[in-house]
């Protein structure tokens, strides 16, 4: 049984001035703020346990190693990008 689903989550991120999307922080739900530390690592990737596609960004937060995804909105005009998501365990 899948337990997991997606919390959308804000984030504060960068452009590079080659176009690089570069996660700096993020807020969970209940308003607790983490910055990230490092991005380990950026693929395209399936949310495995929420479900979903996007580029998945393999982050360190407090030293720790996490997921967050990007899911790219289907809609590529205006300033809705997409939206940013983690999954609940």
């Amino acid at each position: 049984m899948n337990t997991s689903s997606k919390v959308y989550v804000a984030v504060i991120a960068s452009f590079s001035e080659d176009g690089k999307l570069d996660p700096k922080q993020l807020r969970w739900e209940d308003g607790r703020e983490y910055s990230i530390e490092k991005v380990l690592d950026v693929r395209p990737a399936a949310a495995l346990k929420a479900g979903g596609q996007g580029d998945r960004y393999t982050v360190q937060i407090k030293g720790n190693q996490s997921y967050l995804f990007f899911e790219r909105s289907a809609n590529i005009s205006g300033t809705n990008l997409g939206r940013w998501f983690v999954e609940r365990k």
